[in-house]
């Protein structure tokens, strides 16, 4: 804030070479992420036919629900990359938390799909078909997979991409969800079979509560929740050092409106000021605030008195 308010630029910021060069490690993040999802997918789908066990049939939905997350964030972020100001003059960058919604709305469909099943295993107490001949594959295909999985995460946690920041969020749910599915797959054997569907429970139990979490937060920054204070305050100060012409601040406001803030800001200037001088002000104010990393758009409104209503529409809702 600092920075752009004294020299009307972000010291330090990337060029555009270097961000075009983020963009192509992002979409190699992607890429790799994709294919493999695919390849282990494949292999624990074997696993589960041969084993018949119900943690790793949980751990290998959980790795299907990773294609289909894979597909609706490689859609949307296709669908970003193809702008349409008539029919969407706002951009699309909406589009990411609805397809994490989506996403999330099958994980927990499928979810429940689990917990139904494994639940009336254990009321019916029929044990399954686990034996000591599967433990060898168990072992040795869950701890590969928990393992790339892990290097993945590592790999994935290093970009600022929502995206990319979304499949770290499903590889490191894979680490915990595989690394539960191959100890109970391995005590169902060992110790007795009841463990196998307590184990494809608490998979599935913990999967949705965190893909719940997920879908709170991505409702929030649709529904165009408030920036905190001390973000408020920030943007406060950086107006108000804009110009020496700016008498009042009306109003600052950041909401949220996908994962970046919308900005209102209502400035007051002498009311026997030139139109072009304003206008000015007004506009390189805006284009400041849109330099910040966190603003997608900026709305600065000039008036001349501050004692009027605002002149927002209210609704109460």
């Amino acid at each position: 804030m600092e920075s752009l308010a004294e020299l009307g630029y972000i010291e330090g910021a990337p060029t555009k070479a270097e961000l075009a060069q983020v963009a192509r490690n992002e979409g190699m993040a992607i890429k790799i992420s994709n294919i493999a999802n695919i390849v282990l997918f494949v292999v624990k789908l074997y696993l589960s036919i041969s084993s018949r066990s119900l943690a790793v049939i949980a751990s290998t939905l959980d790795s299907l629900l990773d294609l289909l997350s894979g597909f609706i964030l490689w859609f949307t972020s296709n669908a970003m990359k193809k702008p349409n100001q008539y029919m969407y003059p706002i951009g699309k960058m909406r589009m990411q938390p609805v397809g994490i919604i989506v996403f999330a709305s099958a994980m927990a469909t499928l979810g429940v799909q689990i917990l139904l099943e494994s639940g009336q295993q254990l009321l019916s107490s029929s044990q399954s078909s686990l034996d000591h001949s599967n433990m060898n594959s168990i072992i040795g295909v869950m701890s590969s997979v928990t393992v790339v999985k892990f290097v993945l995460m590592i790999y994935c946690q290093c970009f600022k991409n929502e995206i990319v920041k979304a499949y770290a969020q499903d590889h490191f749910f894979d680490v915990i969800t595989n690394s539960v599915g191959l100890a109970t797959a391995i005590l169902a054997i060992s110790v007795s079979w009841w463990i196998d569907p307590l184990g494809a429970i608490l998979i599935a139990l913990y999967t949705m509560s965190n893909w719940a979490k997920t879908v709170l937060e991505n409702v929030q920054s649709l529904v165009g929740k408030s920036a905190p204070p001390d973000y408020l305050a920030k943007l406060t100060c950086l107006v108000w050092n804009h110009h020496e012409e700016i008498k009042h601040i009306d109003t600052v406001r950041a909401y949220t409106f996908g994962f970046y803030y919308f900005v209102e800001v209502d400035i007051v200037l002498r009311g026997n000021m030139l139109l072009c001088e304003s206008h000015d002000i007004g506009e390189t104010l805006q284009m400041k605030l849109e330099l910040l990393p966190e603003v997608e758009r900026a709305f600065v409104h000039v008036d001349f008195e501050f004692t009027h209503k605002p002149e927002h529409k209210n609704t109460i809702g």
